[in-house]
């Protein structure tokens, strides 16, 4: 069984990589101590909303976005499934392109 606190904390930690920052920058933004975010991302902490909130302030990411990330990642989990190799969660696919894919499946389906 996945725990919330650690998808959470890969979520984090995978913008943060993403954006190529330092644990020791985007704790300086977020104004909490170094450990306790490298804790958060590790999945040995939980985080308090407001604590949450900061974190994703700091990384410019929206708390909903990264808890329907998270959303998709226990999902997975719990259907025990591996999320495949390059798999992008919903929340970060634009909705145009969101569409376009469900909508060329949905022809495709109807015209085999």
């Amino acid at each position: 069984m996945s725990l919330l606190r650690r998808e959470l904390g890969t979520a984090l930690r995978r913008r943060r990589e993403q954006q190529r920052r330092t644990l020791r920058s985007v704790a300086a933004e977020a104004g909490v101590s170094l450990g306790y975010l490298s804790e958060v991302e590790r999945g040995v902490k939980e985080a308090s909303s407001e604590l949450l909130a900061a974190i994703c302030g700091a990384l410019a990411v929206s708390l909903p976005e990264i808890l329907v990330e998270v959303a998709d990642a226990l999902f997975l989990a719990e259907a025990g499934q591996a999320a495949p190799v390059g798999f992008v969660p919903a929340s970060l696919v634009p909705a145009p392109v969101a569409l376009a894919a469900v909508s060329a499946a949905t022809t495709t389906a109807v015209a085999a």
